[in-house]
């Protein structure tokens, strides 16, 4: 189901793509000030929260949410959870219109004004563009735990080892697709988890897009979804159902 608050005939040039999972308590302040950001700028833009079958009072504070501002928020609404990665491949393939997709995480470790980092790279040429915490330039306001770093660093170096991908970051939640590497790479996406991330960029690389790494500012939520122990555990399965696929010509 899909509700557009303000509707719009415009095709917008970006669209702000943002799953959600029981984020009641922070997806009012992440919204206004993403809207307050976008009113500000030259283009048109669009919001779209995929809600991921939540059981708290999200699609209700969204629903709610009447405000003056100029550029449209659309909820659509999944019937049960099913991932993160489900939330953003439905956002990007069948509710987004925008000439570029960006997904967001509804907590806003990175804050919505790094947008203005992406234009010069895309002007440029390339076709995606994503956040990165861990390049020399990256600005970390808020550390993670030091052991859900370290976990990171694993995760990167096993990305290495199984030549999934040869980014530094692969799971800061922003980063931008044009519309046509979206709608060709995710729908070749099978993921529905938090390593969505990674299929779609070893498809991205695989099928010769264009990808640019660029330094984030980035503030961490102690109120992390991420099970350090069992999304870890699903994650490593899911590297290797990549690397499975990979040897099965899935990815063609």
């Amino acid at each position: 189901m899909s509700l557009a608050i303000p509707k719009t005939s415009d095709t917008p040039k970006l669209s702000l793509i943002i799953p959600a999972y029981n984020e009641a308590g922070r997806i009012e302040s992440t919204l206004r000030h993403a809207l307050q950001y976008f009113d500000e700028q030259d283009y048109a833009a669009e919001i779209v929260v995929v809600d991921d079958g939540s059981t708290d009072a999200t699609t209700g504070v969204i629903r709610a949410f009447h405000t003056a501002y100029t550029t449209p928020v659309k909820l659509h609404s999944l019937p049960e959870n099913r991932g993160k990665g489900a939330a953003v491949k439905v956002g990007m393939l069948d509710v987004a219109r925008g000439d570029y997709r960006l997904f967001f995480d509804a907590d806003a470790s990175t804050p919505i004004e790094e947008v203005g980092k992406l234009w010069s790279l895309l002007e440029s040429g390339a076709d995606i563009v994503i956040g990165s915490r861990s390049l020399p330039e990256s600005e970390i306001e808020l550390h993670q735990a030091k052991y859900r770093e370290s976990m990171g660093r694993v995760f990167n170096h096993i990305l290495r080892i199984l030549k999934l991908t040869p980014f530094i970051d692969t799971q800061c939640g922003f980063k931008v697709f044009s519309a046509a590497a979206a709608k060709d790479i995710f729908s070749r996406q099978t993921l529905d988890g938090f390593s969505f991330d990674v299929e779609v960029l070893h498809i991205a690389q695989k099928h010769g897009y264009q990808i640019a790494e660029v330094p984030v500012r980035w503030r961490n939520n102690e109120a992390s979804k991420v099970n350090p122990i069992t999304d870890s555990f699903r994650m490593f399965c899911d590297l290797l159902r990549i690397k499975y696929r990979e040897w099965n010509h899935a990815y063609v």
